[in-house]
């Protein structure tokens, strides 16, 4: 039976979105081991059948003495499991993991970004020299004849100098969703219009301005409301304050609901999709499920979040930070049922384009079968 060990950075992270991948590998054959930094999803990874081995991505930490620790940690694993792929996910994972992995002498290698994360939203002199150091090791140092890279939108690859359309690169729509989970519902009862964000609680997932523009929109007649939904993230250096987030909840309209494991529920009873990132996407799942679930979408024009909302047709693009054009499109779709049923539609056709559950194990089956076949 051949071995696939992911490499990930939490394993919250891999229950919520990458779960399917490891139930591909194993209908495919293969015998699933999980190296991932253990917080409170444990259980649901041993449950599913799959081995857990702990280890230390910490994703606070940067410092070269704990990247080296990380990789002598994961070479020990790679070596004592020898596994015939070994999947890095996240790019912390993706850099430390893939370095030990190919010291260690694997015999084939994917690598999955997911989204370039922090290191690509923060501009300063040391996360430019980071990002010159990651793009020598992923697009240079990892590659060979059996790496693999997966990435999420047609972006990302060219900050490796990776050509796209590359046999070795594979783009896919996201993590993928199930249709049935998230099923097109009529709209909810209005006024109010209700506008949701689902989101971990951090700065660059454009929090503040969603707050900003509700408030604007309110301001300007629109009937609407906005939850929050989500968790602050501690490790995460640009977690939004516990204290902030209940002091914008105090305001008229607003309110932030905390964690919900139920987000067909939240777009079942809700007219909007709200995501105002200027983080470095992926495909951002948040919105492929408020896609799914046939609702509008108000999101940036950036990377990740355009391959799933074209401008005037699942939504509307704004510039990253412009709460007044975010605000504009959220009243506009708030005094307009019959448009934000329209767009509703176009995001669940754009939704079955690519970004289904199907589609993307679909292609993961066909590259790991490549792999081993090789």
């Amino acid at each position: 039976m051949p071995k696939i060990l992911y490499l990930v950075t939490e394993d919250w992270f891999f229950v919520s979105h990458f779960l399917p991948m490891a139930r591909t590998a194993r209908r495919a054959g293969f015998d699933v081991v999980v190296a991932a930094r253990v917080g409170g999803k444990a259980d649901r990874i041993t449950a599913e059948g799959f081995r857990l081995i702990p280890v230390d991505f910490r994703r606070e930490r940067l410092g070269l003495i704990e990247g080296l620790r990380t990789i002598i940690g994961t070479f020990r694993i790679v070596r004592a499991e020898k596994p015939d792929i070994v999947h890095c996910i996240a790019l912390r994972s993706v850099v430390l993991g893939g370095l030990a992995a190919k010291l260690a002498g694997v015999r084939a290698l994917v690598l999955a970004p997911t989204g370039l994360g922090y290191l690509w939203t923060v501009d300063s002199i040391f996360t430019r020299f980071l990002r010159m150091i990651v793009r020598r090791v992923v697009g240079s140092w990892l590659r060979g004849p059996r790496t693999r890279y997966l990435f999420e939108n047609r972006d990302d690859p060219r900050e490796f100098r990776l050509d796209p359309d590359d046999p070795r690169v594979l783009i896919i729509g996201g993590s993928g969703v199930v249709p049935e989970d998230f099923p097109m519902a009529p709209e909810p009862p209005f006024p109010p219009v209700k506008v949701a964000v689902v989101s971990r609680m951090i700065e660059p997932k454009g929090i503040a301005a969603a707050v900003e523009a509700a408030r604007r929109a309110r301001a300007g007649g629109a009937p609407v409301e906005l939850d929050l939904y989500g968790n602050p993230d501690p490790a995460n250096r640009q977690s939004i304050a516990e204290s902030t987030l209940r002091r914008w909840s105090a305001e008229p309209g607003i309110r932030w609901r905390g964690y919900t494991a139920d987000a067909a529920g939240v777009w079942r009873d809700h007219h909007i999709a709200l995501f105002l990132s200027y983080y470095r996407e992926g495909v951002p799942r948040t919105i492929v499920e408020a896609a799914a679930a046939g609702r509008p979408i108000v999101t940036t024009d950036i990377t990740g979040c355009r391959d799933v909302v074209r401008n005037g047709r699942e939504g509307f693009l704004v510039a990253p930070g412009d709460s007044d054009a975010a605000a504009r499109a959220i009243m506009t779709l708030a005094n307009d049922a019959g448009l934000r049923v329209r767009m509703g539609t176009a995001a669940n056709a754009r939704f079955h384009e690519g970004f289904t559950q199907s589609a993307v194990t679909g292609a993961v089956d066909r590259l790991y079968r490549s792999l081993v076949a090789a």
